[in-house]
C-alpha cells in the first residue's frame, strides 16, 4: 500500500474567512456575438447566467483552455460570469503603460473594489451580494490575446498590446464563475467573498 504523502492533521490549513467589497459596475454583452460589454444599472442573473449574453447557458463548447477535450466538446458551463477588480485593472494598466483599462474592454460582467488580490481567491469561494445573489467562483481567468486585441482597439497608435496583455495581466485578470443562487446585482451594492477553508495538496 502506498504511504500517504502527508497526514491530514499535518496540513497547514487556512481557516475560512470573509472579505467585504463593493460592486462598482455591472455589464453585459449587447448580443451573443459581442465580446466587449456595455454598462447597466443592474444585472439580472439566472441559473444560466445572463440571458442573451455571450457566455450564457448551462453548457458551453470547449476551446483552447481545455486541451484535454477535443475542441468543440459540450461541457458544463463554469464560465457564465466574469468578475474583475478595479484595483487589479489599474495595476495592469500601469504595467502596460496605459492611462486606463475599462472592465467593458475585456468583457467584464461585474467590477468590484475592496477585495484584495481578487484574482487569487481560491475556487469554491462564494461571492455573496447584498441583494441575495450568489456566484460560485470556478477560478482565475487567464488573460488571452483576444482580450489584448480589444484593448488595442481602444488605444490606436500602440503596437503589440494584444501580446503585452497576456504577459502583464497574469493572475490579475479576475475570476470566472457560475450562478449558485439567482437574483439581481446592482451597481453600488455590497459584496462579500466567503473564502473556503484551504490548503496545499502535497505533490507525491
Amino acid at each position: 500500500m502506498d504511504q500517504l504523502a502527508l497526514l491530514p492533521e499535518d496540513l497547514h490549513v487556512t481557516r475560512k474567512f470573509k472579505v467585504a467589497g463593493l460592486v462598482e459596475g455591472v455589464y453585459h454583452t449587447p448580443s451573443p456575438e459581442d465580446f466587449q460589454t456595455a454598462a447597466l444599472e443592474k444585472l439580472d442573473l439566472g441559473f444560466q447566467g445572463i440571458e442573451g449574453d455571450r457566455h450564457a447557458g448551462f453548457t458551453r463548447l470547449s476551446g483552447g483552455r481545455e486541451p484535454w477535450y477535443p475542441r468543440g466538446t459540450e461541457m458544463c458551463n463554469e464560465r457564465q460570469i466574469s468578475i474583475l477588480s478595479l484595483e487589479e485593472l489599474a495595476e495592469i494598466a500601469g504595467r502596460m503603460d496605459l492611462p486606463e483599462l475599462k472592465p467593458e474592454w475585456i468583457g467584464g460582467n461585474i467590477a468590484v473594489s475592496g477585495i484584495a488580490s481578487l484574482s487569487l481567491v481560491p475556487p469554491r469561494t462564494r461571492l455573496v451580494f447584498e441583494g441575495g445573489t450568489v456566484i460560485r467562483v470556478d477560478g482565475d481567468n487567464a488573460p488571452c490575446r483576444f482580450a489584448g486585441a480589444a484593448i488595442a482597439a481602444h488605444n490606436p497608435g500602440r503596437e503589440g498590446l494584444d501580446l503585452l496583455f497576456p504577459q502583464k495581466a497574469r493572475r490579475l485578470r479576475g475570476l470566472v464563475g457560475y450562478i449558485e443562487k439567482p437574483g439581481t446585482v446592482k451597481k453600488g451594492e455590497a459584496v462579500e467573498a466567503h473564502i473556503p477553508e484551504q490548503w496545499i495538496y502535497p505533490r507525491p
